[in-house]
């Protein structure tokens, strides 16, 4: 749409993607309000958009990467894995983290060469052209949205779980009650500044780390037979063979999604072309070694199907067969801290995404707007917290997850796919500071990877993924079609 004043309605006259600060200041109402000085100098006074500040460092990315991967991997997925895929429930980990890792190298040279907000979203509007754009930029905000009501639901099912324990009987499953409520108190918390949420996920990552760590080096040894008896193994593949495997990793997908939250707040990101690549790379890499012990130990405790019973919980099961009721305490203030970690994290992002493609003028300016005493884009915030909240109340679990997969699945091969496109025309623009390795092959079997691995979903998932996808795009073709975005960085 074309903006008023010969602006590209970003509040950025020139261009540039930097509103314009040589005026003469904050003047008028907002004169009044007590703003930071960093954030002062580029808010715009009119329409209080602005860059956001850069107040995470490298230990925040990989809180915000390792944090929200963690959550869901190890103390959501592994009973519902196991009973689709048996003990190559890790094999479908690992392909999962390989997957992420063909992604993760070319989304790390383009957030070296474009580090603002929106992550993948910017890079393929301004690789690919709007349209594709639009609809990965949407399509991003609406995937953030699924993939946190199902962290919310799995947080819910571990506070839940604390009733359980203290042998408190409720009249009503409360994953739900409780995830909601969850998912109400994060998006309030995130109001407040990146700091506060920045700070909150680097404890919880630290001492979630330390806990895994102790348990399942106990839990190997245990398996191995060097604390007990060694079970004997189940047959390795499930009665379907590979095909199980590969719908597991379609599933578990979601696990994945947080090296690229890292880049969604890349504007948030300080020295993004140093610690942007570390975070993302280190985090599937970290991830993925977890992931893989967490399902061999779990299935060495129970068979598939009986772990499958246990549902979302099923790692308090796993600790109380190791280590007895300390151990199943112990995993499930683990469990709180990891599914509080990925709902906070993903809520961040979600905002985040809205943020970006409000500030391109594919929706309504209001959406970018920043509030001045903390920050922080409290609009994108409201409607990336109250559809979250809306998603959870439905506690549809695998549902929730493959959507979110779908949707992430998607961006990463038009990740992909711009890399390619940018590396063979060369704009005079793009000079990223990380190169991936073998870049144009490693980009092209990333790109095939995720789009084949959206074959193996349940067909409601890609039904509602599709359906969202063809929303995006009706509301491109009705609200931003005189927006040109391809190379405007």
């Amino acid at each position: 749409m074309d903006a008023p004043n010969g602006s590209d309605g970003s509040g950025d006259p020139n261009g540039s993607g930097v509103p314009d600060a040589s005026g003469p200041g904050i003047v008028g109402p907002a004169a009044e309000v007590d703003v930071p000085d960093a954030l002062a100098d580029v808010v715009d006074a009119d329409t209080g958009e602005g860059e956001l500040e850069r107040t995470i460092g490298l230990t925040g990315g990989l809180a915000i990467g390792i944090g929200t991967m963690i959550g869901a991997g190890i103390f959501v997925f592994p009973g519902l894995a196991a009973e689709n895929a048996g003990p190559a429930a890790s094999l479908s980990f690992a392909i999962g983290a390989v997957v992420a890792l063909l992604v993760a190298l070319p989304t790390s040279e383009l957030a070296t060469a474009m580090p603002r907000s929106g992550g993948g979203y910017f890079f393929i509007s301004r690789g690919l052209g709007t349209a594709p754009g639009a609809i990965v930029g949407l399509g991003l905000w609406l995937g953030l949205v699924f993939a946190s009501a199902f962290y919310l639901v799995g947080l819910g099912s571990y506070a839940g779980q604390v009733f359980l324990e203290a042998g408190i009987a409720l009249p009503v499953d409360p994953a739900v009650p409780l995830g909601v409520a969850f998912g109400v108190g994060l998006t309030a918390l995130s109001l407040f500044g990146t700091e506060n949420t920045a700070s909150l996920q680097n404890g919880i990552v630290m001492v979630l780390l330390v806990i895994l760590t102790l348990f399942l080096s106990y839990g190997s040894l245990d398996a191995l037979g060097v604390f007990g008896t060694e079970s004997t193994p189940e047959r390795f593949f499930p009665p379907g063979g590979l095909l199980p495997v590969l719908q597991t990793a379609a599933l578990v997908f979601t696990s994945y999604l947080g090296f690229a939250q890292v880049a969604t707040v890349a504007g948030d990101i300080k020295d993004p072309s140093r610690n942007l690549p570390l975070a993302m790379v280190a985090s599937v890499l970290v991830v993925g070694v977890f992931y893989v012990v967490t399902v061999f130990v779990a299935t060495s405790a129970f068979g598939s199907a009986r772990l499958g019973e246990f549902g979302e919980t099923a790692m308090v099961e796993v600790a109380r067969e190791f280590i007895g009721f300390p151990g199943a305490i112990a995993i499930v203030i683990a469990g709180l801290l990891a599914t509080f970690s990925s709902a906070n994290a993903s809520i961040l992002s979600a905002s985040r995404a809205v943020y970006a493609v409000s500030r391109d003028d594919l929706i309504p300016a209001a959406a970018s707007r920043i509030n001045l005493r903390y920050g922080t884009p409290h609009v994108a915030l409201g409607l990336a917290g109250g559809p979250i909240v809306v998603l959870a109340a439905t506690g549809q679990v695998e549902l929730l997850a493959e959507v979110a997969s779908f949707l992430h699945l998607v961006m990463y091969g038009l990740i992909c796919v711009a890399l390619i496109r940018l590396r063979r025309e060369r704009p005079d623009w793009y000079t990223p500071s990380f190169r991936c390795p073998a870049g144009l092959a490693v980009a092209g079997v990333g790109a095939f990877a995720s789009f084949a691995l959206i074959a193996f979903m349940q067909p409601a998932s890609i039904g509602i993924g599709i359906a969202v996808m063809v929303a995006a795009y009706g509301w491109y073709r009705y609200y931003g079609t005189d927006v040109e975005l391809k190379g405007r960085f």
